[in-house]
């Protein structure tokens, strides 16, 4: 039976991608490319197109770019679903003619994050996530997040 046998069903890797966004814990996070490789099939762009087009009914805010940035357009909307899980975010770096001075810090916990207002220009100082401490491994066990955990996906097939 395939999707289209069944015009309103989603298409197997769909259903594969949005079942491993749902397995994310609250305050954790799997990359486009973790993900692909939890599942062992595709790749990052195929799990940026499945979260773009069907990714409305999981917590998508949970599957993120490598480099922790937010998903443009939407980051107030992901920022209040990060603060209210108590997802790890770094500070935003300052930004002169669009390169950035130092990098940018760790937040200390239930810091609110600074300079979220959407002017012009907001994108450099919204947060990014802290990958190093917010990243799941895909563990069901795991999930604290310590220095132990590598952040690395393992391919469950």
């Amino acid at each position: 039976m395939t999707s289209e046998d069944h015009p309103d069903r989603l298409p197997e890797y769909a259903e594969r991608v949005l079942e491993v966004a749902e397995l994310i814990p609250p305050g954790r996070v799997m990359t486009y490319g973790d993900v692909a490789e939890w599942l062992g099939e595709g790749g990052p762009r195929q799990v940026g197109r499945v979260m773009a087009l069907y990714g409305g009914s999981v917590p998508w805010w949970r599957v993120v770019r490598a480099d922790g940035r937010l998903l443009p357009g939407h980051e107030h909307r992901a920022l209040g679903h990060y603060r209210a899980e108590g997802t790890p975010l770094r500070d935003p770096a300052p930004v002169r003619d669009g390169a950035p001075l130092r990098a940018a810090a760790p937040l200390p916990e239930g810091t609110p994050a600074r300079g979220t207002a959407p002017e012009r220009g907001a994108a450099a100082s919204v947060p990014r996530l802290d990958m190093r401490r917010a990243r799941w491994d895909g563990d069901t066990g795991a999930g604290s997040g310590d220095a132990g955990d590598t952040g690395h996906a393992m391919a469950h097939n």
